[in-house]
């Protein structure tokens, strides 16, 4: 892998030694730069768990992804530092109230430093901005509160959220995984009814003061936890909201309708 390359799609000119600092750097900077997507499955382009297929696609191609390709590229990147890297299986909170998901639902990361491991996560869409310390408690990150609970060897993330209430995100276990366990479910997510990434076309990238969406044919700019909401009337609009606001080159989203006979409406980021 050409790390310089990948370093230049981050616009990461950080230390580069594995240590906390570096970490966190390389994490802002890509959740800054490479945008959470869903564009090849709305496109109806299939994704393979291909170390050199993510590369090519995020840091050549400009493009984004979701977790098994951001996660499993980032974890690529970071190993080649020297950071020691493993993959942990999480299950998607979809109403923020209980996890009930099924195994490889999502691709998450531990990485072992010098004071413990970390929790990073460059997949998720609206996540935490910094690696989480992975212990009980509550920890800031990116000007938000999050919190890690530890029940029977399970392991869940939740954030609180402007009202005071806690929404829970997912769950995990540190039972070190493989790339290739999760293609069952990278399978799933493309091609099942129910999946999350077939409901509507997503797009979002964290902004240092907030973050810009595009969910269907909607552009939300967040920022303080006040919303602006456009409406998008043409492809062509969409295809320049993705050029300008996430850098996607114009052609990446080859179908302008998307899966056909799917349902749309979705209201939030995953």
């Amino acid at each position: 892998m050409d790390i310089g390359l990948y370093l230049q799609r981050l616009g990461y000119e950080g230390p580069l030694t594995p240590t906390r600092e570096t970490l966190r750097g390389l994490q802002v900077r890509h959740l800054e730069s490479v945008p959470f997507e869903n564009l090849d499955i709305w496109s109806q382009r299939p994704i393979v768990l291909d170390e050199a297929a993510f590369f090519d696609k995020v840091v050549r191609g400009r493009r984004g992804g979701f977790c098994f390709e951001l996660n499993g590229l980032f974890a690529v990147l970071l190993r080649a530092l020297g950071f020691q890297v493993t993959y942990l299986s999480g299950r998607v909170s979809q109403d923020g109230r209980q996890c009930s998901g099924p195994e490889f639902d999502h691709l998450v990361l531990e990485i072992a430093l010098d004071d413990g491991p970390w929790l990073v996560d460059v997949g998720f869409g609206d996540g935490f901005a910094e690696p989480l310390p992975i212990a009980p408690g509550q920890w800031t990150s990116g000007g938000r509160i999050f919190r890690l609970e530890l029940s029977g060897g399970l392991w869940t993330l939740s954030r609180e959220e402007p009202d005071g209430t806690w929404k829970l995100l997912y769950a995990f276990s540190r039972v070190p995984r493989r790339l290739e366990q999760f293609s069952e479910m990278c399978r799933y997510h493309q091609t099942s009814p129910d999946s999350f990434f077939l409901k509507n076309r997503i797009c979002s990238r964290m902004t240092p003061t907030g973050r810009v969406t595009l969910i269907g044919d909607r552009l939300l700019f967040t920022e303080a936890g006040q919303r602006v909401d456009r409406t998008l009337d043409t492809h062509e609009q969409v295809e320049q909201v993705l050029l300008e606001h996430f850098g996607i080159p114009r052609g990446s989203l080859a179908s302008p309708n998307g899966p056909p006979g799917l349902p749309g409406g979705l209201q939030s980021a995953r």
